[in-house]
């Protein structure tokens, strides 16, 4: 009789944790900071596309409230890529939208960031980009926040 296969998703360590922030942060990122993070952190030995980046769709699903039947939102474009580099790290990204060299800067970013010794400067290099999606995260809460409207109720009569 066969047997059923797991569908749980390998434990979180703080590495994977980690490793994760970065990719995060590498997603959110321009084309030019992934460029510029690259530049700062000095020579990569030559990174070898595992998988040459090519863009594709996916199916984007969604829950009414967040808890309802899921269904099929529409597709959306993704870019990928995979490159392995001298070492034999091996680093992977996908992105939203058909930028192919991004989707590649991210994956060799994420591949010096698995040499142990290379991740505290991957971080660094990264700040930057961090930096500007948090100030335009908090313009965009500035701007929501002037349109908040505070309801109020006001007692009528003697009740």
């Amino acid at each position: 009789m066969p047997t059923a296969t797991s569908t749980r998703s390998p434990p979180r360590t703080p590495e994977t944790e980690q490793r994760r922030a970065v990719m995060a942060r590498c997603a959110l990122a321009t084309r030019e900071e992934l460029r510029a993070a690259l530049d700062r952190l000095g020579p990569v030995d030559g990174a070898e596309d595992l998988r040459p980046a090519e863009t594709g769709l996916v199916m984007a699903r969604g829950r009414i409230g967040g808890d309802g039947r899921a269904f099929n939102l529409g597709e959306m474009t993704v870019t990928r890529a995979a490159v392995r580099l001298s070492g034999g790290e091996t680093g992977f990204a996908y992105h939203l939208g058909r930028d192919r060299e991004k989707a590649r800067l991210a994956a060799i970013l994420d591949a010096v960031w698995q040499r142990p010794e290379r991740r505290a400067a991957v971080k660094a290099a990264l700040a930057r980009a961090g930096g500007r999606r948090a100030a335009e995260d908090a313009a965009a809460a500035r701007r929501s926040a002037a349109t908040k409207v505070n309801f109020f109720t006001m007692v009528r009569g003697e009740d």
